[in-house]
């Protein structure tokens, strides 16, 4: 493990590798844009690091000693101190399987290598650049018994019960809530929600929504066939 000394404001990665030569570029390239850096060889070292860094972005590979990537996610996605951190995965494997599966563990960007580091800065300073804007921009949504804050992404279902959502689990819900009754098809929500400059499958969305109805059930979310989703306000 590695810390690079930087500002207290800027932002924190965790880089997770086990090819060192790979966690020396991207470190190298993150410090030059101004991330304070910190550095895990595998998955274990990865989630106990994350406990006390609290990293707004981590960098994850998924062939990896000890833990692979996707059980290291799906544990980090675990731990509500973290659930807005932004995952995004660096790997060889390219197989739609491998992609669907870290986003089903709360990926919000899956990137194969060979890594191309100008490439990769442009993407993590607009996910950034995107995060500032919302918070500028921050509101709230009252609607059937949700309680949606962008401020600080709390959801609140009745008069007590909290939700949990990872970040893109939660921008997807408060865009949805936003336009009650309007149906936006998956095209729409992938560039509304992750942007034109982050490549991912449609089949993403599907597993958000998924993951949204079985966190606050399917009375929300309605699947209109054949053009895509809505979130519904009529009462049960």
């Amino acid at each position: 493990m590695s810390i690079a000394k930087s500002a207290a404001s800027a932002p924190k990665v965790l880089v997770v590798d086990d090819d060192s030569d790979i966690v020396e570029l991207l470190e190298y390239n993150l410090i030059k844009e101004g991330y304070s850096v910190v550095t895990a060889s595998n998955g274990k070292k990865a989630i106990e690091i994350a406990k006390t860094f609290i990293p707004d972005l981590i960098l994850l590979d998924i062939m990896m000693p000890q833990l692979d990537g996707i059980e290291t996610g799906r544990i980090l996605r675990s731990n509500p101190e973290i659930k807005n951190t932004y995952i995004l995965f660096l790997t060889a494997r390219s197989e739609e399987y491998s992609e669907v599966a870290a986003f089903d563990v709360g990926a919000d960007d899956y990137i194969t290598k060979p890594i191309k580091p100008r490439a990769l800065m442009s993407r993590i300073n607009a996910l950034f650049r995107r995060e500032a804007q919302k918070a500028e921009s921050g509101d709230q949504i009252d609607i059937l018994d949700l309680t949606i804050n962008r401020k600080n992404y709390t959801v609140t279902q009745g008069s007590e019960k909290s939700v949990v959502l990872p970040k893109k689990e939660f921008e997807l819900l408060f865009f949805l809530a936003q336009t009650p009754n309007k149906v936006f098809n998956r095209d729409e929500l992938l560039q509304k929600i992750w942007g034109a400059d982050i490549y991912v499958l449609e089949r993403t969305v599907d597993v958000h929504i998924r993951k949204l109805r079985e966190k606050l059930g399917d009375r929300y979310i309605k699947t209109l066939k054949g053009v895509g989703y809505m979130f519904s306000n009529e009462q049960e």
